[in-house]
C-alpha cells in the first residue's frame, strides 16, 4: 500500500510536527462545528493518554477559531494541528470529518474510519493495542460525519490553484495590502475603461471547469502581437469580463473565429473606419446560458449578452496587445469596442435560423462574427401592412451604408428584423429571405449618374471613371450591394414595436473582412 502524502503543520503552540516521523501514528481530520468531531473528541484524548509514547496522535483542525475551541474544551494532550489551510486535507482527498487513519511509520494506512460508526471505532482501539480507556456503551452506534471544509467552493477552488500540477501557469501578481485591487487592473493597462472582476486564482480554476479542453491549450495566436492565447488566457480574461464558467464555451469559439486569415481581426482594429467584431449566437445553448434574444437584444440587461462580448474585446486588448493610440486607430470608434453579442429568436422565425443557413445543422451550437463599423442603427416603419412595404423599408434603411450615394458595396451588413415586421413580412404568405434580399436590392437601385462626384457631395465615382461610361451606363440601375449573399439576416427583439435594426459593415472579401462562423464545442 502506498503511503500518505507527508505534511509539516505547526500545532497550536506554534511547533511544527512532521508526519511521517517512522513512529506509527494516528491522524484524525476534524472540524469544530461538526457534532460528530465533538463526539469523538474524547475518544482522541483516550487515544493520546493510551499511545501519546509510543505513536503520534495528531489532531489535524480545519478551522483556526475552532481549534482553539476544541482545545479548550477537550484539553487534549498534545496540541491540535492547524489545519485551517486545508491544504493536507486536499491532499489526503478527505470527503468527511471526522476521518482517522492509523498508519506505520513509513505513513502507509494500516486502518481507517470516516463518520462515527461505534463497531468501527472499537476496531480502531483495538488495532492499535486496546490500551484506551473508552466508555463505549455511552456512545450511539453511529452518528453521519460532516463534509470536509476543504470541499467548500471556494476553499476548493484556492486549493486546486495552488496545488502541484495546477492548470494554472500565468504570472502571478501580488498586490500590498493596502492597494486597491480594481484601481491597480486600471493602471495596468488591463481595462476597457469599465471595472474589472479581479481574476484570482480561485474564480480561474472554476472558470476553467466551464470547458473540457485543457488549460494550456493553444486555441489561436491573437493579432495583432500574435499573442498565444491559451484556454487559460481567454478564461482569465472572462473572468474579468464577467462571464460565467458556462459562458466560455462560447468565448473560446469566438476566439477561433476572428483569429482567422478569413476574419483578418488584424485589419478590423487597424482601420480607421472603427470596425469591430460583432456575435451572433445560435442554437441550444442559447437558452442553456440565459442568453437574450427578445426584449432589449441588443441592449445593455443581459450577462451573458454582455460579458461573452466584452471577454472578447478583453482578449484582443490582454493577449493580443490591440489598445487605442497603439494598433485601435478608430477616428470615432463605437460602444461596439466595449461588447456586441445576441443570440437569435429561432423560434420565433419561419425562416431557416443564420448558422442553418450558413452549413451548420440546427441542434449544433454556433458563433457568428461580424467586422461592423456601427449599429445598431433603427430602421422605423410603423405604417406600413404590406410585405412588400416593409420589405422595401427594410431597404431603404440600408441605404445609408457608407454613404446613401454609395452603391454597388462589397460590404456586408446585418440586418436584424424585428417580430413585428416579420409578422408582415408573413401576412401574405411565406416571404422568404431570398424574397427579402432581392427586394432590398430592388428598392435601392439608383442609377449609376447618381454615384458620381458633384457639387452635393465630392464622394463618388471620381471624373476619371465617370468619363469612361456611356450615357446608357450611366442610366443603369445600382442596387445597394454588389450582391445578395452581403445581406445577413436574423430575427430578435420584442413583440412589441415595429423597429429593426441593422449593423453597418467593414470593406468585405480579399480586402477586408469575411464574416466566420465556429461550432460551439459544449459537453
Amino acid at each position: 500500500m502506498s503511503a500518505r502524502p507527508a505534511f509539516a503543520l505547526a500545532d497550536l503552540n506554534g511547533e511544527t510536527r512532521a508526519f511521517p516521523s517512522g513512529r506509527p501514528a494516528l491522524v484524525c481530520f476534524v472540524k469544530e462545528d461538526c457534532p460528530t468531531c465533538n463526539l469523538v473528541m474524547p475518544i482522541l484524548k483516550a487515544f493520546q493518554v493510551a499511545h501519546g509514547e509510543a505513536a503520534d496522535i495528531l489532531v489535524l483542525g480545519q478551522t483556526a477559531v475552532g481549534n482553539q475551541k476544541l482545545q479548550d474544551q477537550y484539553a487534549l494532550p498534545q496540541p491540535i494541528l492547524d489545519e485551517s489551510g486545508c491544504t493536507t486535507s486536499f491532499a489526503w482527498d478527505i470527503d468527511t470529518v471526522p476521518s482517522a487513519f492509523w498508519t506505520d511509520g513509513e505513513g502507509r494506512s494500516m486502518h481507517e474510519v470516516t463518520g462515527f460508526v461505534r463497531e468501527e471505532w472499537k476496531a480502531l482501539a483495538e488495532t492499535m493495542g486496546g490500551e484506551a480507556e473508552v466508555d463505549w456503551a455511552a456512545y450511539p452506534e453511529w452518528r453521519p460525519g460532516c463534509g470536509s471544509k476543504h470541499l467548500d467552493p471556494e476553499v476548493n477552488d484556492r486549493l486546486r490553484a495552488e496545488a502541484e500540477g495546477s492548470p494554472i501557469r500565468s504570472r502571478r501578481i501580488e498586490i500590498a495590502s493596502a492597494d486597491d485591487v480594481h484601481e491597480f487592473l486600471f493602471d495596468q493597462g488591463f481595462s476597457d475603461g469599465l471595472p474589472l472582476i479581479p481574476p484570482t486564482p480561485e474564480r480561474v480554476m472554476r472558470m476553467l471547469d466551464g470547458t473540457h479542453r485543457g488549460a494550456q491549450d493553444v486555441v489561436a495566436e491573437m493579432p495583432p502581437n500574435m499573442g498565444p492565447a491559451t484556454v487559460e488566457k481567454i478564461a482569465i480574461n472572462a473572468v474579468m469580463a464577467g462571464c460565467k464558467p458556462e459562458y466560455l464555451p462560447v468565448v473560446i469559439a469566438a476566439v477561433e473565429a476572428v483569429c482567422t486569415d478569413a476574419f483578418n481581426m488584424h485589419g478590423v482594429l487597424a482601420t480607421t473606419m472603427g470596425a469591430s467584431p460583432v456575435i451572433v449566437v445560435n442554437g441550444p445553448i442559447r437558452e442553456r446560458i440565459g442568453m437574450n434574444m427578445k426584449l432589449a437584444a441588443l441592449g445593455a440587461g443581459n450577462r451573458a449578452n454582455a460579458t461573452i462580448g466584452r471577454a472578447l474585446r478583453l482578449i484582443v486588448r490582454n493577449v493580443g496587445g490591440a489598445k487605442p493610440e497603439g494598433v485601435e486607430r478608430s477616428t470615432l470608434s463605437n460602444p461596439m469596442k466595449y461588447t456586441m453579442c445576441f443570440a437569435e429568436w429561432e423560434e420565433r422565425s419561419p425562416w431557416e435560423p443564420l448558422h442553418v443557413e450558413r452549413g451548420f445543422k440546427a441542434e449544433d451550437s454556433v458563433v457568428t462574427v461580424f467586422a461592423m463599423t456601427s449599429g445598431p442603427t433603427l430602421i422605423v416603419d410603423q405604417e406600413s401592412r404590406e410585405p412588400d412595404q416593409i420589405a422595401g423599408s427594410l431597404g431603404l434603411g440600408l441605404e445609408g451604408v457608407f454613404l446613401p450615394k454609395a452603391h454597388m458595396l462589397p460590404v456586408d451588413a446585418l440586418l436584424v428584423v424585428c417580430p413585428e415586421h416579420l409578422d408582415t413580412l408573413m401576412s401574405g404568405g411565406a416571404y422568404s429571405k431570398a424574397r427579402l434580399r432581392q427586394r432590398i436590392q430592388e428598392v435601392t437601385q439608383r442609377p449609376m449618374r447618381e454615384m458620381l462626384r458633384d457639387a452635393r457631395s465630392g464622394a463618388g465615382l471620381p471624373p476619371a471613371v465617370a468619363d469612361t461610361l456611356t450615357e446608357d451606363q450611366l442610366d443603369s440601375l445600382a442596387p445597394k450591394f454588389r450582391d445578395e449573399s452581403y445581406i445577413h439576416i436574423a430575427v430578435a427583439g420584442s413583440d412589441a414595436g415595429k423597429f429593426s435594426g441593422a449593423f453597418h459593415g467593414w470593406a468585405t472579401g480579399p480586402i477586408g473582412s469575411v464574416s466566420v462562423s465556429r461550432k460551439i464545442e459544449v459537453d
